[in-house]
């Protein structure tokens, strides 16, 4: 793991509007359980990562250049996303898992070596806040449809793709999320794509 390949809010898993304080907070949590003196959990390299992170995040100006960096590189949200199916309706939590387990099906069709996708791309590929998702990020991984890698991001299992596989005959509005998820992730910025392949 590189540090051109994290993105710092993900990887100490804090929102990106965070306040100092919680920034500070959450970074003692890390820098203890990975600091190389831990002989349980230490990991000089983690450690590393955590203590750069808590620096650009903690310095104002620091964080301006950062967060204007990453800016430059999140894809746009998808359209389809942005229709009234998704923010009206009974039924509209059941299409935020459904559109949320589509991105990570094409993610991990696009780009087997890395398939996975942060909150932060999910907030921005659906134009939700993460507020919105996470309600369907707490269920899709108790049924087992979705894990985390080691850097907090999502992935399909095998148990969500055959559910999406399931689901997708005669299913226009499926279809259509599935489509659009395809495309999306496709044209995802390259400069994005080749950071996180490092």
């Amino acid at each position: 793991m590189t540090s051109a390949s994290v993105n710092y809010y993900d990887l100490l898993q804090i929102h990106p509007k965070a306040e100092p304080e919680t920034i500070q907070r959450v970074y003692k949590i890390f820098a203890a359980r990975y600091h190389p003196d831990n002989r349980e959990t230490g990991d000089a390299e983690r450690f590393r990562l955590y203590r750069e992170a808590y620096e650009v995040l903690s310095d104002p100006a620091a964080r301006e250049q950062y967060d204007l960096k990453l800016e430059l590189t999140q894809p746009d949200a998808l359209p389809v996303f942005q229709s009234k199916e998704f923010t009206d309706g009974i039924d509209a939590e059941a299409k935020i898992r459904i559109g949320i387990l589509c991105l990570l099906y094409a993610k991990r069709r696009a780009n087997p070596d890395y398939s996975a996708l942060s909150m932060l791309d999910l907030e921005h590929l659906m134009a939700f806040p993460r507020e919105h998702l996470q309600f369907a990020m707490w269920y899709l991984k108790a049924k087992k449809f979705v894990t985390q890698d080691d850097r907090s991001s999502f992935i399909v299992t095998a148990e969500g793709v055959d559910y999406l596989e399931t689901q997708l005959p005669g299913n226009d509005l499926l279809y259509r999320i599935f489509r659009a998820s395809e495309s999306g992730v496709m044209i995802y910025p390259k400069a994005l794509l080749n950071s996180k392949n490092r």
